[in-house]
């Protein structure tokens, strides 16, 4: 038997820069496909899963900001029913400014009701009132009061008719809120 180096010996120079050549071809094949394409498929890989990682992140970092303003803002509420007279009822507060603005005569109905919001707990306290032939400026400082006390009360729904046709004249219904402490 001949060994490889005997056989390399009996070759003339074409067929040793063959059969180099062909040793290099695999050499280069062996080494890119096993060693060189993984290293660059995982690096890719890692680039992905970085750049979704970062994308969590920035929802997160989202997600923390608008939950920072939510509690900033229920600090803010409490604090501001907190400031409000331990005896203060939206009732009395809405019937104290129709006094205070002279529409106490032209209040038709007071309705309170209280109801527990389902998601979060809190009482709420509504009264409907309804005001009949009023003038539009003796409705808008009437809102404006409301809207502008510090008992954080809104109005939540509002409903405003004409009465007659040239009496400049109007009926409305209100619907006003506040979180019962």
């Amino acid at each position: 038997m001949k060994s490889i180096s005997s056989l390399a010996l009996n070759l003339n120079k074409r067929e040793k820069i063959a059969v180099s050549g062909a040793v290099l071809f695999l050499l280069v094949f062996v080494i890119s496909r096993f060693i060189v394409t993984p290293v660059f498929e995982k690096r890719r890989a890692l680039q992905n899963l970085v750049s979704e990682k970062e994308d969590v992140l920035l929802d997160m970092q989202l997600l923390r900001a608008d939950y920072l303003a939510v509690q900033e803002q229920m600090t803010l509420s409490r604090q501001g029913i907190g400031r409000r007279a331990p005896d203060f009822t939206l009732f009395s507060f809405l019937d104290h400014l129709a006094g205070n603005t002279g529409l106490k005569d032209h209040i038709a109905y007071m309705k309170p009701s209280a109801s527990v919001k389902e998601d979060s707990g809190l009482k709420i306290s509504r009264v409907e009132l309804k005001l009949q032939d009023i003038t539009m400026k003796d409705l808008s400082d009437y809102l404006f009061q409301v809207e502008t006390s510090d008992n954080m009360v809104i109005v939540r729904r509002l409903s405003i008719t004409k009465t007659g046709k040239d009496s400049g004249l109007v009926t409305c219904v209100l619907q006003v809120e506040t979180f019962a402490s």
